[in-house]
């Protein structure tokens, strides 16, 4: 069932925005010099993507590029990532305007428009919010909000009120309802469905969903497991487990990043304090973790045995860093300069060798060194297409540092 928006609620979206807008006045600022190679590194990518587009066939996205064979891996559209590489074209674009990058981003959205309809991920935040959302933001265009609007409507059929989630990841056993930490990504799509639609449904989805995973995901050092397997009858917790992280309650780096991103957007889109507390939580778990390297860029989990010799993954960075970027804003001064100084460290490690690839090289990827799915032996020490999008989103978010007001 839906629900038109009560005049509360629309006083609710208008002061939360104008309390966004009262907290971004913060002032921090950037290094003249992070922004000159900034500055680089958008046109050395620039460069770079036009080389990843020749690897890719018609209906193709590209998803990683193994160095130790010389081999690019693709996929097709239905793919999580998938929306990723259009949204990395698009967030070039609007840096250097760059023609042959536009065009391309408008040919791979043609591919990916039919995953509008698809009822069968979570990921639809990554894949349509990620791209159409970019796209539309850049040059608002009727198509790009249906198919946004259709998204989010197939994302809500797999929210469940009794368990009060969004299913993630479905499962062969019946009684079982898995949900993730990543799906927190993907309630940003249900925020911006209602304030299109009038439809408050969305909203309460994401605030639901958010709520459930606050009270059952994190352990008392605001620390998050991976996955939990709720009852899909009763909405129980049967099982806590970190499915991609080191063991079930080791901190997997990636995991903590999305945590850090979703209860950042979630204080943004609501002004509910529980949820910037929990975003700080979150970050102070991981800026005061003793096993976080001196140059920010996490070890691939934050309890793997063989640490310091653990692969780093430039990934969970990137995330951190824009997450941070964004929180920074909300936040007492003290807190704000950390987690600026923190995000601006990163972007000048990401920036410089290992992590960020000579040209033409990489498969046409920016950055290198990211861990994907260690447990089962994918994606390891390879580049990634979000490691690259949220480095270009966090490097787009310090340069709005130094745009005067």
């Amino acid at each position: 069932m839906k629900f038109k928006i009560l005049p509360l609620f629309v006083c609710t979206i208008f002061f939360a925005t104008l309390s966004v807008s009262s907290f971004s006045q913060v002032s921090f600022k950037p290094q003249k010099e992070l922004l000159s190679t900034i500055k680089k590194n958008f046109n050395d990518a620039d460069a770079q993507y036009k080389v990843l587009a020749t690897k890719i066939g018609p209906e193709e996205f590209p998803k990683t590029y193994h160095p130790t064979t010389n081999k690019q891996e693709n996929s097709n559209s239905g793919w999580w990532c998938s929306g990723f590489y259009p949204g990395s074209l698009l967030y070039l674009y609007e840096q250097n305007k760059d023609q042959q990058l536009l065009a391309e981003s408008n040919r791979i959205l043609g591919v990916l428009a039919k995953e509008q309809f698809n009822t069968h991920t979570h990921n639809l935040g990554f894949m349509m919010f990620c791209s159409f959302g970019n796209a539309n933001s850049i040059e608002p265009k009727p198509e790009y909000k249906q198919i946004l609007i259709n998204s989010a409507k197939s994302l809500s059929t797999r929210f469940n009120p009794t368990v009060g989630c969004i299913k993630s990841w479905d499962s062969k056993n019946q009684s079982d309802y898995l949900v993730i930490i990543d799906n927190m990504m993907n309630l940003e799509l249900l925020f911006w469905a209602t304030k299109e639609t009038g439809d408050s449904s969305y909203y309460k989805i994401a605030v639901t969903h958010a709520n459930t995973t606050m009270k059952n995901h994190f352990r008392p050092d605001y620390s998050s497991y991976h996955v939990i397997n709720y009852d899909a009858q009763t909405g129980a917790v049967k099982e806590k487990k970190t499915a991609q992280g080191f063991a079930n309650e080791s901190a997997w780096a990636r995991g903590q990043a999305w945590g850090l991103y979703g209860y950042t957007v979630m204080y943004r889109e609501t002004k509910d304090k529980k949820y910037l507390d929990q975003a700080q939580n979150i970050a102070h778990f991981i800026l005061t973790n003793p096993n976080l390297p001196a140059d920010k860029i996490p070890y691939w989990d934050f309890n793997a045995t063989n640490i310091p010799n653990a692969l780093r993954d430039a990934s969970a960075a990137a995330i951190m860093a824009s997450a941070l970027l964004e929180l920074c804003r909300y936040t007492d001064t003290k807190s704000g300069q950390e987690y600026f100084n923190t995000a601006q460290s990163i972007l000048k490690t990401l920036s410089l060798p290992p992590y960020k690839a000579a040209a033409r090289t990489n498969g046409g990827f920016i950055l290198q060194h990211s861990v994907g799915h260690f447990p089962a032996g994918t994606e390891i020490d390879v580049p990634l297409t979000y490691a690259d999008y949220y480095f270009i989103e966090a490097m787009k978010r310090y340069e709005a540092f130094a745009i005067k007001k």
